[in-house]
């Protein structure tokens, strides 16, 4: 079961931080516990890496990086430091035999990616108007 202070930190950093893209692709490696979702590192060997470096080839600002991808998505883009990440520490602090962690963070990310689908970002009032 993911602590209270982790789940903080996603709500507060990781979710508004999370592309589509991103989100998506976190949703799939769980459910299927892919082995490329590793524990204990950011990257072992490119495409392995941990939920930060999945997140950060999946977003606009990071996907260029390769292994320090996770580092700087987690640091540029959510403001956290890499070391000291609640969600992180847990995630590696359980490793993959922890079904109850993948399991919430699992239904984490559904209740966000379904809260995105029923209610899409703003459209900005450019396109709008027809002006880019």
């Amino acid at each position: 079961m993911l602590s209270l202070v982790c789940q903080q930190e996603l709500q507060s950093a990781w979710l508004p931080n999370i592309s589509d893209a991103g989100l998506d692709r976190l949703i799939e490696m769980l459910e299927r516990a892919s082995p490329l979702l590793i524990h204990g590192c950011f990257t072992r060997a490119i495409p392995m890496g941990c939920l930060a470096s999945h997140i950060a080839w999946n977003h606009p600002e990071t996907a260029h990086l390769t292994q320090d991808a996770g580092i700087m998505w987690l640091h540029h883009v959510a403001g956290l430091n890499p070391a000291t990440s609640q969600v992180l520490r847990e995630w590696d602090r359980c490793g993959v035999r922890d079904l109850a962690v993948r399991q919430d963070l699992l239904e984490l990310f559904r209740q966000e990616q379904q809260r995105r689908l029923e209610s899409p970002a703003p459209v900005e009032r450019e396109t709008l108007l027809g002006v880019s």
